[in-house]
C-alpha cells in the first residue's frame, strides 16, 4: 500500500463563471498595465491570489493498491513442434521461463499451451487467437508482454500494426534449428472430375530447401492397382503429369517424392488425389435373338437413358426360313459384323445378348473376341431364353469359357416368384430390392415368372434363384471383366405390371451399373471416409466373417484393425489418427487413402524454423527474436516503459506501475482565513507601496 498527493482544484464557481472571471482579471491587468504602471507587480499578485481563493486549490491524498502485470507465456506444442529435437527444447526452456517468470515481483504468469484440449490434429496453428482470449479481461495498462516458444509457424499473426503494442514486448524463442531442411510435395492444380477414357493434368511442384541448380527428384506415381511409374523431375519447378481416367467411381493417384537424408518430415512427400470419373456416354450393344414380348423391354430400358448410346440388332430371319427373297437383296447394306466385333469391339461398355440363338448368320470366331473383350475388362450380359437349353445355344461357342451357368438341356413352364438368396441379400444389385405386396406379408411383393431355364452354376455368385431352387440371376468376376446370366426370358412381365409387377427397372439399373463397375455396386468395395480425428471403414462382404485391415500413418506407422459385421450388412470399423498426412488402408487385394487434414495443410506445408512471420510483430512491440540453439535459458528481466526489451542474451518484460485507488483523502491548500489574510496583505502592501512611490 503506498499513499500519493496530488495537488487538485476545485472551483467556487462553475467553470464556464471562472473562464469568465479569468477573462475580466486579465483584461484588468491589461488596462492597469498601460494606465497605471506604477505597482502592477503588486496589484498582480493581488489578482492571482484573488483567483486561487475562487479556484479552491487542495491536497488529495490517495491510497494507492499496486496491481501485478500480467505476462503470457506460449508454450507451441502443434504437430511441426514434434519434428526433430523441438519438442524436448521447448519443454526445457518452458520450464525454465516459468521459474524465472516466478522469481519476479510483481508479475502474474498466464500459460498458453497449444496442445491442451487434446486436439493432436491441429491443421494450423492459431497461437494468437488463444493470446487474445487469454487476455480478454486484461487492460493494455497491465500487459507485461508475451513470451512465445515455438518453431515460428504461426498462421494467425495479426496483420493491423496498431494492435503490436497492445500486447506489451512480443519475445520470440525459437525452438529449431537454423540449417534445418525439409522436402515438400504440393499439388497447384488438380480436376476434382474426370471423364471416363481421357487424361487429365495434374500440376505439382517440389519444394526442397536445397535451391541447388541440379537438385532431381524422383517422383512416384500410383494410379489404383497398376504398376507405378517414376519420373525424375528438379525442384523448385511447376511439373505437370498426364494420367488416365480408367474407370468411374474414384480414381485414386499417388503422388510421392523421394525423401532425403535429414528432412524433417516425410509427411508432406506424399499426396492421394480422389478424382471421380464420370461417364461422358455409355455405349451397350444389344443383340437380340428371336423377337419375343421383352424385346421392346430392353431397347425401352436403354434407350429412355439420355447418358446410354444404344446399338440395337435383331436376327430377323431364321437359317432354315422359307423365303424365296435372294439373301443379298434382304438388306440395302452389308451388316456390320466385322465392325462390331471386332474392330469396334472395345468402344461398347456392355453387351447384351438377349434371348440369342446360333443361326449360322454371325461367324464363331466372333464370340472368341467377345470372350477375349469380357477377360479383359469389358461387360457381358445374357438373358437366356429356350434357345439356351437346346443345339443353338449360344453356351456351344467360346463364351462358354465365360459364362457362370451351363445349360442342363431342362425348360421350366410354369409360374414361380423369384427369390433373393443369402449371398443376394447382402449384395449391391440385389440388396434391399423390394416391391409393395398387396397381402402385407413378408414375401416378396413382385409378380410371378412363366419360364426359367435350368441351368447349373460353374462359378460366381447366385444372387436370385426360381423354381427348386434353380440358379436364376449369377454374377461372375472373369479376369479383368464382369458377367451377369439371367437364366429367364421373363423379366419383362414386371415391367408389364403383370399380377402388379415387380422391380425391373431398379433390378437391371442395378446390374447394368454393377457390370460396367459402378463404385457404389462394387460387392467388395472398401471405403474409408474421415470424420473429425476418426477414421471409419467400410468393406463390403458377402458373408458375415470378420476381417482384418491394415492402416498405415503417414509416418509409416502400421497398426491392424479387425472388422466387424454391422447392421447394414457391411463389414466396419474406426480408427482414431493421430498424425496429419496421409492414411492408407488396406485389406489385402484393395488400398484405399484417406487424407487428415487438407490437401496443403499450413501445418504441414511450412515445417521449418523461421522468424519471417513473427519477426515483425516482435520489433514492433520493442521485442525481438532468440533461437534457442544460441540462449537455451535466456536471462528475464522487468523494466520500466518506453525503451527496447531484448538483449544479446536477455529478454524484459514492461513494468507498467498500475494501481488501484483504495481511498482519497481532499485537504483545502490553506483554510478560509488564511486566504483572506493573505489577500488583505497584499491589497495593504500595495497600496502602501504605491502611495509611498507617489510621496
Amino acid at each position: 500500500m503506498k499513499t500519493a498527493l496530488i495537488f487538485d482544484f476545485a472551483p467556487l464557481l462553475p467553470v464556464t463563471y471562472m473562464y469568465g472571471l479569468g477573462l475580466v482579471i486579465i483584461c484588468l491587468l491589461i488596462l492597469s498595465f498601460f494606465f497605471y504602471r506604477r505597482g502592477i507587480a503588486g496589484r498582480s499578485l493581488c489578482t492571482i491570489i484573488f483567483f486561487l481563493l475562487f479556484l479552491n486549490p487542495s491536497l488529495v491524498e490517495e491510497k494507492r493498491e499496486i496491481v501485478r502485470d500480467v505476462a503470457v507465456l506460449v508454450v507451441d506444442h502443434s504437430p511441426s513442434q514434434s519434428m526433430g529435437d523441438r519438442t524436448a527444447r521447448t519443454d526445457e526452456a518452458a520450464l525454465h521461463v516459468k521459474q524465472k517468470l516466478e522469481t519476479l515481483n510483481g508479475l502474474d504468469v498466464r500459460v498458453i499451451d497449444s496442445a491442451t484440449g487434446g486436439n493432436v490434429l491441429v491443421r494450423e496453428t492459431n497461437l494468437f487467437e488463444k493470446i487474445d482470449q487469454t487476455l480478454a479481461d486484461i487492460p493494455l495498462s497491465r500487459r507485461a508482454g508475451i513470451i512465445m516458444i515455438t518453431d515460428g509457424q504461426v498462421h494467425d499473426v495479426p496483420q493491423d500494426k496498431r494492435r503490436f503494442e497492445e500486447y506489451g514486448p512480443v519475445q520470440i524463442l525459437l525452438s529449431g534449428e537454423k540449417s534445418e531442411r525439409d522436402r515438400q510435395l504440393v499439388v497447384l492444380e488438380a480436376p476434382a472430375y474426370g471423364i471416363v477414357g481421357q487424361d487429365i493434368t495434374i500440376r505439382y511442384r517440389i519444394e526442397d530447401t536445397d535451391k541447388s541448380s541440379d537438385n532431381m527428384v524422383s517422383m512416384l506415381i500410383r494410379q489404383d492397382s497398376v504398376k507405378p511409374r517414376m519420373a525424375l523431375v528438379p525442384a523448385n519447378e511447376d511439373q505437370s503429369v498426364t494420367v488416365r481416367i480408367d474407370h468411374a467411381g474414384q480414381n485414386i493417384f499417388d503422388l510421392e517424392a523421394s525423401s532425403v537424408d535429414g528432412e524433417l518430415t516425410q509427411a508432406n512427400n506424399r499426396v492421394p488425389l480422389i478424382i471421380n470419373g464420370v461417364r461422358d456416354r455409355l455405349r451397350v450393344l444389344l443383340v437380340s435373338g428371336q423377337p419375343h414380348a421383352g424385346g421392346r423391354t430392353w431397347r425401352n430400358l436403354l434407350s429412355s437413358d439420355p447418358g446410354v448410346d444404344l446399338v440395337h440388332f435383331t436376327i430377323l430371319r431364321e437359317p432354315d426360313k422359307l423365303d424365296a427373297t435372294p439373301q443379298n437383296e434382304l438388306a440395302l447394306i452389308a451388316f456390320p459384323f466385322d465392325e462390331l466385333f471386332d474392330k469396334k469391339l472395345y468402344d461398347f461398355d456392355l453387351i447384351i445378348f438377349d434371348r440369342y440363338q446360333l443361326n449360322n448368320i454371325l461367324p464363331s470366331y466372333y464370340f472368341g473376341n467377345i470372350a477375349r473383350y469380357v477377360r479383359e475388362g469389358g461387360a457381358l450380359l445374357e438373358a437366356s431364353g429356350p434357345s439356351f437349353a437346346n443345339e443353338n445355344s449360344i453356351y456351344a461357342t467360346e463364351l462358354n469359357q465365360v459364362l457362370p451357368a451351363a445349360p442342363t438341356g431342362n425348360i421350366f413352364e410354369q409360374p414361380f416368384k423369384p427369390a433373393i438368396t443369402d449371398i443376394g441379400k447382402r449384395h449391391p444389385v440385389t440388396q434391399n430390392l423390394s416391391w409393395p405386396n398387396p397381402t402385407g406379408d413378408n414375401t416378396p411383393g413382385w409378380s410371378d415368372w412363366l419360364r426359367q431355364i435350368e441351368v447349373t452354376s460353374k462359378s460366381g455368385d447366385t444372387v436370385m434363384t426360381g423354381i427348386n431352387d434353380h440358379p436364376l440371376l449369377i454374377l461372375d468376376h472373369v479376369g479383368q471383366g464382369r458377367v451377369a446370366q439371367l437364366a429367364s426370358d421373363q423379366i419383362w412381365l414386371w415391367s408389364r405390371g403383370y399380377n402388379g409387377g415387380g422391380p425391373q427397372a431398379e433390378l437391371l439399373r442395378r446390374l447394368a451399373h454393377w457390370l460396367m463397375k459402378e463404385p457404389e455396386l462394387e460387392e467388395n468395395a472398401l471405403d474409408v471416409t474421415v470424420d473429425n480425428d476418426m477414421l471409419y471403414i467400410t468393406r463390403r462382404s458377402l458373408s458375415d466373417n470378420t476381417m482384418d485391415v491394415k492402416i498405415t500413418a503417414p509416418d509409416g506407422t502400421v497398426s491392424p484393425l479387425t472388422l466387424t459385421p454391422s447392421d447394414t450388412g457391411a463389414l466396419q470399423g474406426r480408427h482414431a489418427a493421430t498424425q496429419l498426412g496421409v492414411y492408407t488402408v488396406s485389406d489385402g487385394t484393395k488400398e484405399r487413402f484417406a487424407l487428415m487434414g487438407a490437401l496443403n495443410p499450413p501445418e504441414l506445408s511450412g515445417v521449418r524454423t523461421t522468424d519471417a512471420r513473427l519477426k515483425k510483430i516482435a520489433r514492433a512491440s520493442k521485442g525481438g527474436v532468440l533461437w534457442l540453439t544460441d540462449v537455451a535459458q535466456p536471462d528475464i528481466r522487468l523494466l520500466p516503459a518506453g525503451r527496447d526489451y531484448i538483449g544479446r542474451n536477455w529478454i524484459g518484460l514492461r513494468q507498467n506501475g498500475s494501481f488501484n485507488v483504495t481511498g482519497i483523502q481532499n485537504r483545502p491548500l490553506l483554510p478560509p482565513w488564511a486566504w483572506t489574510l493573505a489577500l488583505l496583505i497584499c491589497v495593504v502592501g500595495s497600496w502602501w507601496l504605491e502611495g509611498r512611490r507617489k510621496n
